[in-house]
């Protein structure tokens, strides 16, 4: 994960990497081709920003097999059972990415300028079932 785009041009070492995996307060998946580790994704269900995609990685020889779909099925599935929104953040020169969550469904709703690296902008994303308050009154 470290060593591929968008990591490597926001400086985000293994270390950190490895630091966020362990942390209790996220809840971490592992997609698994046979016996490889083929993607891993990191969500947020408690705090502030409650059902945000914090970090989603496929390795490169697993991309075309639809690893991230079928994370992005999971993950999605995750956060909607407990919270009608799926926040997500994606780097203005991840163009692949952008294009992956807008057919997914996800809005753009505002930009971040210079958040992680000075030059590179944070466009943040929503997936949404509805309304915080109709949800809660559901639940």
């Amino acid at each position: 994960m470290a060593n591929t785009s968008p990591w490597t041009i926001l400086n985000i070492r293994a270390k950190q990497i490895e630091q966020t995996l362990r942390d209790n307060f996220y809840e971490s998946y592992v997609a698994y081709a046979g016996d490889a580790i083929a993607g891993v994704a990191v969500i947020q269900l408690k705090g502030v920003c409650t059902g945000y995609l914090k970090s989603i990685a496929v390795k490169k020889e697993f991309r075309k097999n639809h690893i991230g779909s079928l994370l992005m099925d999971h993950i999605e599935k995750r956060i909607l059972s407990v919270h009608p929104n799926v926040f997500l953040c994606v780097s203005s020169f991840n163009h692949d990415a952008k294009k992956f969550y807008l057919k997914r469904g996800y809005e753009e709703i505002g930009i971040i300028k210079d958040y992680l690296v000075k030059g590179y902008d944070e466009i943040l994303m929503r997936k949404s079932t509805g309304p915080v308050l109709a949800h809660t009154e559901k639940n």
